[in-house]
């Protein structure tokens, strides 16, 4: 009887949790918004990001607030923010930290004592990641992946809550190192920042040309801090997803191997390799987080579609035809989820 008795409590307070998440991502957006100006998706999709405890890619050109929305991000959520402009000269010890050797002053014995490099804030910004050389791309892979770097025989936990936020510039390739595909499958997103519209290019103006700019970035208000985060990123693991929708996620990403029996005509014709298993898994923690950030205990197919661009965009690849045709994976991702049956017993769709 006590055992039962528990059950309804824990179920009420993750409904509180829910309802306050659900705030928090709209003071979130409205701290965001007395700085940076539109990019609702990009800004949707970092948020939820955040709550499904994973790490963003973020293309764009040049100018388009991507720094400056991280930055304002870290304010809003009281967290350590650490910024690396990757060079093709940037070292790993640039990045993870490196090895001293100092003298005691009082038994003036010789001891090696580790200095922590960037990695050691809570949002890392990976400036132009693509600018610097494989060897220096690696030295975050351990952290992303193990939340830990490694310097001789010790180990250095990270601090938490943690990510990398990584910006690259999709249209000056020359002297680039594109991330090797075991890199880019531990960014649960891959985030388009595109141009502002008319009237927010004109509000941008006018913004930036005055000194309202800078009292906007000191109004900025703390919404979350680290120890509230992680307590809305385990509610996410906590949030239930029906069968049906769990098969449709799998049905999604299995749909892009060319190779898989049942595989669409246009996946054979248009796609070189598909997604792996990471991205099912990450589909599922995204659409969760989607699906509490919007007041929801449960998921929807809806939420799997809204979060099925950022998680596959980069992890399948376009054949030699469809680049011919200048078909991109956001064309592919779109086909999909028009071509995959949805259960239809499946929760009435959110507006």
């Amino acid at each position: 009887m006590s055992g039962n008795a528990a059950q309804p409590a824990a179920a009420s307070n993750d409904k509180e949790l829910v309802a306050q998440a659900q705030q928090a991502f709209e003071n979130i957006r409205g701290e965001l918004a007395k700085v940076i100006v539109g990019q609702d998706q990009a800004i949707e999709e970092l948020i939820i990001a955040i709550f499904a405890r994973g790490h963003c890619m973020l293309e764009g050109v040049p100018g388009l607030a991507k720094t400056l929305l991280i930055s304002t991000l870290a304010k809003a959520l009281h967290l350590t923010f650490k910024r690396v402009q990757f060079t093709p000269d940037l070292m790993p010890s640039d990045i993870v930290g490196t090895e001293v050797l100092q003298e005691d002053p009082v038994t003036k014995a010789r001891i090696f004592k580790f200095l922590k490099g960037p990695i050691f804030a809570n949002i890392v910004l990976a400036d132009e990641i693509n600018r610097t050389p494989p060897k220096t791309q690696a030295a975050l892979l351990e952290a992303m992946q193990e939340k830990k770097v490694s310097i001789g025989n010790e180990e250095y936990k990270l601090d938490q809550p943690f990510f990398v936020l990584a910006t690259q510039n999709p249209i000056d390739q020359e002297g680039t190192y594109p991330l090797p595909e075991a890199q880019l499958d531990r960014f649960l997103f891959k985030i388009f920042v595109g141009y502002p519209s008319d009237e927010e290019e004109l509000e941008v103006m006018r913004r930036v040309a005055s000194p309202a700019m800078a009292n906007a970035e000191k109004s900025v208000k703390q919404v979350l801090n680290g120890e509230q985060i992680m307590a809305f990123q385990q509610l996410v693991l906590r949030i239930p997803v029906a069968d049906h929708v769990l098969h449709y996620a799998k049905a999604l990403v299995r749909a892009t191997r060319p190779k898989e029996e049942g595989a669409p005509d246009f996946i054979k014709e248009w796609i070189s390799w598909g997604a792996g298993p990471r991205a099912s898994i990450n589909l599922i923690l995204a659409a969760k987080a989607r699906a509490v950030l919007y007041g929801q205990f449960h998921v929807t197919c809806e939420d799997i579609d809204a979060v099925a661009k950022p998680v596959l965009r980069h992890r399948i690849a376009c054949s030699y035809t469809a680049t011919a045709e200048d078909i991109t994976t956001e064309h592919v991702v779109e086909k999909l989820i028009e071509s995959i049956p949805k259960d239809e017993k499946q929760p009435a769709a959110r507006r």
